[in-house]
C-alpha cells in the first residue's frame, strides 16, 4: 500500500512539474499554427540541409520552454512539414538553453560554464540534426491529414482563437495524448526507483559516474532551469565537474514522455539517433569539462522549491482530463475519417 501511496504521489507531483508547461507549449504552437504560415516553416527548416537545422538550433536556443513543453511545439513543426533534422535540433537546444536557464547558469557557475553549456548544446543538437537527415527515413505524418482537414475547416470560417484552440487541445493533443500517459508513468516509477543519495553512489563509483549519472539523467523529468541546484549540489558534495554536467546536459533534453513521443512521432531509428548523440555527447563534453575545470571549485548554490499552487493544480486536472478522453475514446469509438478529402471528422 505504501508503495502505492509512493507512486500516486510522485504522479502527481510530476504532473504538476510538467502540466503547466505541456498545457502553454500546446497554446504556443496553437498559436503559431494560425497565425504563422505553413509556408514559412516548410521554406525555413522543411529541407534536408545544415542550414535549416542551424536555424531550428538558434530558434530554440532563447525560448524559456522545457523538455516537457517542447513537445507539442515539434509536433506543430512536424504538421507544418519540417523536417526531422530540424524537429530533433529544436528538441534539443530549446529544453537544455533557455533565457531564463542560461541567466541562472551564469549566477550559479559564471559566465565560463555558461558559455560552454550554452555552445556545447548547440553542438549536441546540430549533430543531431545533421544525422537525421543523412541517416533518416521520413516517416508518413500527418502533414496531409492535417491539409484535408484545415482545407474542410476553413469552410467553416472559425476564429483565429477557436481554430487556435482546436489545433492545440485538438489535433496536437490527440495526436500526444498517448505518449504522454505511457510517459508520465514511467517518469513516476523511475523517480521512485532513483537512490535519495544520488551524490554518495557517484563518489563511491566516481570512474562510473558519467554512465551513472546518464543512466539517471536521460529517463528522468527535470527542467534546465531546476537542474542547475541538482548539479551544483553534487559539485559541492565532490562529484567531478564532469560528471554533473553529464546530468545537466542530458537531464533537461530527454525524458520518458520525450522519448515517447520522438518514437511515435519520427520513428525508432530518429529516436536511436537522437538518444545516441545526446547521451555520447553529454559524456564527452563532460570528460571536457573536467580538463577545463581542473583544479576549479564551484562554491555557489541556489536553493529551488517551488510549491504546487491553484493553477499548476488546475493545469494538472484539465491536461489529464484531456489525456483520459482521448484514450477511451480512441478505445471505445471508431474514428470517423475523411473519405477522398471530402467531408471532416467531426
Amino acid at each position: 500500500m505504501d508503495i502505492i501511496t509512493n507512486f500516486l504521489t510522485v504522479l502527481f507531483n510530476l504532473s504538476n512539474a510538467m502540466a503547466p508547461y505541456i498545457l502553454f507549449g500546446l497554446l504556443f504552437a496553437g498559436i503559431l499554427h494560425t497565425f504563422v504560415p505553413q509556408s514559412i516553416i516548410k521554406n525555413h527548416l522543411g529541407k534536408n540541409s545544415l542550414w535549416s537545422v542551424i536555424k531550428a538550433t538558434l530558434f530554440g536556443i532563447p525560448l524559456p520552454v522545457c523538455s516537457c513543453g517542447v513537445i507539442p511545439l515539434a509536433a506543430g513543426m512536424k504538421k507544418s512539414g519540417a523536417s526531422n533534422g530540424a524537429i530533433l535540433s529544436f528538441l534539443i537546444s530549446t529544453p537544455i538553453t533557455g533565457a531564463d536557464s542560461i541567466l541562472a547558469t551564469y549566477g550559479i557557475f559564471g559566465w565560463v560554464f555558461t558559455l560552454y553549456r550554452v555552445v556545447t548544446s548547440m553542438i549536441i543538437s546540430i549533430v543531431v540534426g545533421v544525422l537525421a537527415n543523412f541517416y533518416g527515413q521520413n516517416m508518413q505524418d500527418f502533414t496531409q491529414e492535417e491539409e484535408e482537414i484545415s482545407s474542410c475547416k476553413s469552410k467553416q470560417k472559425d476564429s483565429k482563437i477557436k481554430s487556435t484552440l482546436i489545433y492545440a487541445f485538438g489535433t496536437l493533443l490527440k495526436d500526444i495524448a498517448s505518449p504522454l500517459l505511457v510517459g508520465l508513468i514511467f517518469g513516476a516509477l523511475i523517480t521512485i526507483i532513483i537512490p535519495k543519495n544520488l551524490s554518495d553512489i557517484l563518489l563511491t563509483y566516481s570512474w562510473l559516474s558519467y554512465i551513472i549519472a546518464i543512466v539517471i539523467a536521460v529517463p528522468m523529468y527535470v527542467c534546465a532551469t531546476a537542474s542547475l541546484p541538482i548539479a551544483a549540489g553534487l559539485i559541492l558534495a565532490g562529484v567531478s565537474p564532469g560528471a554533473a554536467f553529464v546530468f545537466l546536459s542530458a537531464g533537461p533534453a530527454t525524458n520518458t514522455v520525450t522519448i515517447g513521443v520522438v518514437k511515435k512521432m519520427l520513428g525508432s531509428r530518429m529516436l536511436a539517433i537522437y538518444l545516441g548523440a545526446i547521451i555520447v555527447g553529454s559524456i564527452l563534453f563532460g570528460l571536457g569539462l573536467d580538463k577545463l575545470f581542473a583544479g576549479v571549485d564551484v562554491k555557489e548554490f541556489i536553493h529551488m522549491n517551488e510549491e504546487a499552487g491553484v493553477f499548476t493544480w488546475f493545469s494538472t486536472i484539465v491536461l489529464w482530463a484531456f489525456i483520459l478522453y482521448y484514450i477511451i475514446k480512441a478505445s471505445f469509438f471508431t474514428k470517423k475519417k475523411c473519405s477522398g478529402g471530402s467531408c471532416c471528422s467531426s
